[in-house]
């Protein structure tokens, strides 16, 4: 049986470097809060006592996240997409922090918000790229400026970037996904070196088969396997390859960022990816697709 995860009572050095403290209790800012993982990691915090500060686009799904929540939390209806406005938000939550009871700094900026996009290149969308684009490395880029001030002016905190398996290896009909979740990568590993010396860490997230609706928010414009797949076939197929629940997402998060950890690995499968990326840097798929035959035909 697993053991499970408690957050840290005390802080921690890793590496024997500077001292971390955990989350538990401490401010903390989360975008894609209305669902899957950012809904997991408000209602995992707020249970340890963190007050939170929620965004997303779909103001329904974030009331509700809002209403499971049995602590403090500031609500904001938000378009990661604009920068003015995530701007307005981090003034926003700087003004907040000092109404807390105990007006604790920020502790740590969780840019989750993310989208989907199925296609081939051949037949891709360039607005639908465009849009995914704005959503999964604009958006991250522009909560890490908006809110980066703070921390460092702080010196403690921790940015805490989500990227994915497929920013690891690129995988067919998801080069638009593969290219921002890459990008995610790319601009959170340069960050972190910026950083070094200041308090505040940069840290990636990668996690693998999540069961969230991602796949069913997604835009898919025909099947890009040529198989005439219905959106919602295509939605169930990849459902039943899923084997991480958004809790558990949240859980291993939480405990990565606690124990000073740069990238954050989430689910078995995501330990896969990165093990295949690694060995076999350009004949990753054809084990992938082997593992993914075998899924599916255990899963009937």
């Amino acid at each position: 049986m697993a053991t499970k995860y408690r957050p840290l009572g005390r802080t921690v050095r890793p590496g024997g470097g500077r001292t971390i403290r955990p989350l538990a209790g401490r401010p903390v800012m989360i975008t894609g809060a209305a669902s899957g993982i950012g809904r997991s990691l408000a209602r995992h915090l707020s249970r340890l006592g963190s007050p939170l500060a929620i965004a997303d686009i779909d103001e329904a799904g974030l009331k509700e996240t809002a209403r499971s929540l049995p602590g403090p939390v500031l609500v904001r209806v938000l378009d990661v997409r604009g920068a003015a406005d995530q701007q307005r938000f981090a003034a926003e939550v700087r003004e907040w922090l000092p109404s807390l009871a105990d007006r604790a700094p920020l502790a740590a900026v969780f840019n989750n918000a993310g989208v989907a996009v199925a296609s081939s290149v051949l037949d891709a969308d360039p607005g639908d790229d465009e849009w995914l684009r704005q959503i999964n490395f604009d958006g991250v880029v522009n909560g890490t400026r908006a809110f980066l001030p703070i921390l460092v002016e702080q010196g403690d905190g921790v940015i805490v970037n989500t990227s994915s398996v497929f920013g690891l290896v690129g995988m067919p009909y998801q080069s638009a996904y593969c290219a921002s979740k890459f990008a995610v990568r790319g601009f959170t590993d340069a960050l972190r070196q910026e950083l070094r010396g200041t308090g505040v860490r940069a840290v990636t997230v990668h996690p693998g088969g999540i069961k969230t609706n991602i796949a069913r928010n997604a835009r898919v414009r025909k099947d890009p396997g040529g198989r005439g797949r219905t959106h919602e076939q295509m939605a169930a197929e990849f459902d039943a390859l899923l084997r991480t629940t958004p809790d558990k997402a949240a859980e291993t998060i939480c405990r990565g960022v606690d124990r000073g950890k740069a990238r954050i690995l989430v689910g078995p499968d995501a330990y896969v990816f990165d093990a295949l990326a690694r060995v076999a840097p350009t004949h990753y798929y054809d084990v992938m697709a082997l593992l993914e035959k075998r899924l599916r035909a255990a899963s009937r």
